[in-house]
């Protein structure tokens, strides 16, 4: 028998459509709470998967700047935030909480 290889799971691989990254990203706002790093992870996922070049072109940030911010170890601002959400094509949508 041969050598099984596995490789690290990267679901930037697997969000191929815009309802992918936006059903992704409510599903990791939904398991996130107050966890704000989560949801900058899951933001970079979602701009992995669209394309970090891309990204800092529209943003104008730089793209060592945008991995770091969101890496989940970095500390974004909400500016930040919202003008990666918003080159990535997605908004913040307010909701009462007992609305799910």
């Amino acid at each position: 028998m041969g050598t099984l290889k596995l490789r690290q799971w990267d679901s930037a691989e697997h969000l191929k459509t815009e309802e992918d990254m936006v059903l992704y990203l409510q599903a990791c706002m939904e398991e996130a709470g107050d966890d704000a790093a989560f949801i900058a992870k899951a933001l970079g996922t979602i701009a992995r998967a669209k394309g970090m070049s891309q990204l800092a072109k529209e943003t104008g940030l730089g793209r060592e700047s945008l991995y770091k911010a969101l890496s989940g170890e970095g500390n974004p601002s909400f500016g930040t935030i919202l003008k990666v959400m918003r080159a990535l094509g997605l908004k913040l949508q307010p909701q009462a909480v007992g609305q799910a």
